[in-house]
């Protein structure tokens, strides 16, 4: 078992670097930096019974690595990322300490255990299991007394290079075909002797969604008609599994499926199958019809029929992704600009299958809607951060500590009001009539963010059409490339809360001393939440 613990320090060398700056900055600056993270060293050893062991380091935000070899011999010199180092080891067991420095000095430290024998590795024991979330992926798991590290060839392409790991640690590998296959596991330790094992293994595909499709947004009872979704109310009367001969053609299969209480539409061996409403229903004032299908690799594509009771019916196709929930959301005028269809009396609706009668798929969450009367303001609140908080300089957030801010939305003539919501829970930033606002740290103490690698907020609006985060660098002088510069979001989603990451590199300006953030806009209604900077 690996041990992990983190150490933070600060060297000497760093502090008096440091002291050469200002003396009210460099506390602020060394502490936004992170300690190393995501510490491994791989560990390979040469089978000539020589003891000679390679060990290579790897990790994030790392300057130098310096091993401990655990066996009362000197400690090695500082070996940069990308490098590796050899040593000789005699025969027995050792905690081989590996820890990692950033700029600052801040320290990671794992302790690695090898077991150096001149005996063939003994006691074997390898456990290969299908995945229970990735569908066809294989994981291969050896463990042996004096062994140090294995290879696995997983038998799907005979000149493909054996993948390797350190004993006890996990290999995956995801097939492109399910089927039986030879796995063969080979065992390493210091012997020239090796140990090997064999097995004729079953890779699986999971042909059924692990998780719920996604929730809908809430919607007016006005703005939708709904069909089969948990979220509103349906239509009543329907059947979902009308017999329209399609078993005793084509084989094909439905029934209701039960994920964990969540109800979906199963067909399988789809050659056609679809929805018989209780009355026609009329859509013409709705703009999508929407469905979510799940289906694993063999259907390609899903063709959605609207049924007149007095026009007959009109095909769209939709792409599916495999092992995957699908979101389609197809306009109504895609199926009325055909041949002069209408939409007023819709009593059916009809999934094709391709290729026909050979997959299956889940349907969850069939109806139609429009978004002339969409949400004003955000329901629930934005997403939960996940990145930890030591690799993490947060301006906004319930879920970080927050540098200090002096201003919000300061007086630079700007039309934006200002004002805070508490939504789910969870304190946001409301700016209404956002044309531009600012966010202003600390003149005196600049927020340093050479360490950090993104951008992130999260936004929720109702109607802006565009959105940018401006950084500025005050240290400047005016009209220098280096003082600010603004990155916008591509393309801005109404009615949802949406994810930005913007990469630092994107930007100009030196963010080694922000002291300014700016939000542009479009003049709209805007929610931000989790503005913070990661790496």
């Amino acid at each position: 078992m690996r041990i992990l613990k983190y150490v933070m320090s600060l060297s000497f060398l760093a502090l008096t670097i440091l002291g050469c700056a200002n003396d009210d900055d460099k506390t602020g600056f060394v502490n936004q930096i992170p300690a190393p993270t995501n510490l491994e060293m791989s560990v390979r050893v040469t089978q000539d019974n020589s003891g000679l062991v390679t060990l290579t380091p790897s990790g994030e935000g790392v300057s130098y690595y310096i091993i401990d070899f655990g066996d009362n011999s000197e400690k090695s010199e500082d070996i940069q990322p990308g490098e590796r180092v050899n040593h000789t080891y005699e025969e027995g067991s050792y905690q081989v300490v590996l820890t990692a420095y950033n700029l600052t000095g801040k320290a990671t430290e794992i302790t690695q255990p090898i077991e150096v024998s001149f005996q063939a590795p003994q006691n074997l024991e390898v456990v290969i299991e299908n995945d229970v979330a990735l569908s066809k992926t294989v994981n291969v798991t050896a463990s042996a007394d004096f062994a140090m590290f294995y290879e696995v060839s997983f038998g799907e392409d005979a000149s493909a290079e054996p993948l390797s790991a350190n004993i006890g640690e996990t290999i995956s590998f995801t097939y492109q075909d399910a089927g039986v296959y030879t796995i063969s596991v080979e065992v390493f330790g210091a012997a020239i002797e090796t140990t090997t094992y064999t097995e004729d293994f079953e890779v699986v595909a999971i042909l059924q969604p692990l998780e719920s499709a996604p929730t809908p947004p809430g919607r007016d009872e006005n703005d939708v008609i709904s069909i089969f979704s948990a979220a509103y109310a349906n239509e009543p009367g329907a059947n979902y599994f009308p017999d329209w001969g399609q078993g005793g053609c084509c084989g094909s299969g439905w029934a209701m499926f039960d994920l964990a209480g969540d109800e979906m539409l199963q067909y399988t061996n789809l050659s056609y199958q679809g929805n018989e409403f209780g009355a026609a229903v009329d859509v013409s004032d709705m703009e999508y019809i929407h469905l979510d299908v799940w289906t694993a690799d063999v259907l390609q594509t899903i063709e959605v029929s609207l049924i007149s009771a007095s026009n007959g019916e009109r095909p769209v196709v939709a792409a599916l992704n495999p092992n995957a929930w699908t979101s389609i959301d197809i306009p109504i005028s895609d199926y009325t600009s055909q041949s002069g269809f209408t939409v007023a009396d819709i009593f059916q609706l009809k999934y094709v299958g391709t290729p026909s009668g050979e997959g299956t798929v889940f349907i969850d969450n069939i109806y139609f809607y429009r978004g002339a009367s969409a949400p004003t303001s955000p329901t629930e609140a934005a997403p939960d951060p996940t990145h930890p908080e030591a690799n993490v300089v947060s301006i906004y957030s319930d879920s970080y500590t927050n540098v200090t801010v002096n201003e919000w939305n300061p007086g630079w003539g700007q039309t934006t009001i200002l004002t805070s919501e508490i939504i789910d829970g969870n304190n946001t930033l409301l700016y209404e009539a956002l044309n531009y606002t600012g966010i202003v740290t600390d003149y005196d103490n600049p927020t340093d963010l050479s360490a950090m690698t993104f951008a992130h907020f999260d936004y929720w609006s109702p109607d802006a059409t565009s959105l940018g985060l401006k950084l500025v660098n005050t240290s400047y002088a005016d009209n220098d490339p280096l003082k600010e510069d603004i990155e916008f979001v591509a393309t801005v989603t109404n009615g949802e809360w949406v994810s930005v990451e913007i990469a630092l590199s994107d930007y100009t300006t030196d963010v080694s001393g922000v002291t300014q953030l700016l939000f542009e806009s479009s003049g709209g209604t805007v929610y931000i939440d989790n503005l913070y900077f990661h790496n």
